[in-house]
């Protein structure tokens, strides 16, 4: 039985950063802190972030590695108990969202992270306890703003996803204006998540209406205004487009994912040197390619709807208009121009199986097919 849920009380425009302490009242949340990173804070958005508070004091952690980690959330959660804090704000792309997100775990929830990751049985264990949230994201890719689920490290090692509707942010505040200056390479390694997102979750057979308009549409919306953002970051139409693609992405992916991101969140986690966007478009061709022969896929035309959004001419086209995107972005499209070596196949295959997008993909994936996946994009 299908089950959709869209909960987040979201503000997007221009100047939108001036409803955060509004916002906060709204929730309870007197003494929060603000999860972010060094970046955030060097390009002056914690200040502004900050001045949006007016009176309201606010702790900050902004320590957050570009891949969260099971470390990173203990020192963020030190904080939050020192500083008696009720309340989180995530400032930052993602990755400082989904640090944030851990926190709400792990000051209002016992044992070790890993614990509460969804391929562990822990999606039960995150309950109402959990810390409130508000996201402010300053990049336009995850979406995480908007969606129930974390990706963090944990000590082993593992890259893992951890799901709660109780993690889903309380408030999301979506203000184009903390993305002007973000550089054309993040902007391009950023937006081609947000379209990662929309394609994969599109493509996955889950019967969710709503989640499939949504990703349509901000597919449409990405692919129209990535090259716009990337050439020129101070284009103010694309950068609110491109935040809404990405907000629409994580939104649509409450139906599933699949062997795109089963793949990145693999091999990410065994060289968290990799950015995820930039993985996630270099494995779509492929991934694209092996859906193609999905029964869901060719009985809802898929592929033809996603070619008519995108304004490619066939759905035969829509793999190789990825991958031609991607070059056109000066992004990656080869496995081997990230460093990644067949040596590390086998590993990646195993985390792939073992993650939690793995049996949402609309086709399901063998070791072999992980392999000829890695293959045809390495």
């Amino acid at each position: 039985m299908a089950f959709i849920y869209y909960v987040t009380q979201i503000h997007i425009d221009f100047g939108a950063l001036a409803q955060l302490r509004s916002e906060c009242a709204r929730v309870g949340m007197r003494r929060p802190l603000i999860v972010t990173d060094a970046g955030v804070k060097t390009a002056g958005l914690l200040e502004r972030a900050q001045a949006a508070l007016a009176d309201l004091a606010a702790a900050v952690f902004d320590a957050t590695p570009s891949n969260p980690t099971e470390a990173a959330v203990r020192a963020a959660t030190a904080v939050y108990r020192e500083a008696g804090c009720d309340g989180l704000i995530a400032l930052g792309g993602g990755s400082a969202i989904d640090c944030a997100k851990g926190v709400a775990i792990a000051a209002t929830h016992e044992g070790p992270l890993k614990t509460y990751a969804t391929i562990e049985g822990g999606s039960p264990r995150i309950t109402e306890r959990v810390a409130p949230l508000i996201a402010v994201p300053t990049t336009a890719g995850t979406g995480s703003e908007v969606a129930r689920g974390a990706i963090l490290i944990v000590d082993d090692g593992r890259k893992l996803g951890f799901h709660s509707w109780h993690l889903v942010p309380k408030a999301a505040i979506l203000d184009p204006e903390l993305t002007l200056g973000l550089p054309p390479r993040l902007t391009a390694a950023t937006g081609m998540d947000a379209i990662a997102h929309c394609m994969e979750t599109f493509m996955a057979s889950a019967f969710n209406p709503p989640a499939d308009g949504i990703a349509l549409d901000g597919l449409a919306r990405g692919w129209a205004h990535i090259e716009r953002a990337t050439r020129d970051g101070q284009d103010r139409e694309a950068r609110l487009n491109m935040m809404s693609a990405s907000m629409q992405g994580a939104m649509a992916f409450q139906k599933g994912l699949g062997c795109v991101h089963s793949l990145s969140h693999s091999l990410g986690g065994l060289d968290p040197r990799l950015h995820h966007g930039t993985l996630n478009a270099v494995f779509l061709p492929a991934v694209i390619r092996f859906n193609a022969e999905a029964e869901s896929m060719r009985k809802e035309r898929r592929l033809e709807r996603m070619a008519h959004a995108m304004g490619v001419p066939a759905a035969a086209d829509v793999a190789e208009a990825v991958r031609a995107m991607t070059e056109r972005l000066g992004l990656p499209t080869r496995l081997r121009d990230l460093g990644v070596t067949p040596y590390q196949f086998d590993a990646i295959i195993t985390g792939a199986l073992a993650d939690h997008c793995h049996k949402t993909n609309p086709r399901l994936a063998s070791a072999e097919d992980y392999r000829g996946l890695l293959e045809g994009s390495w």
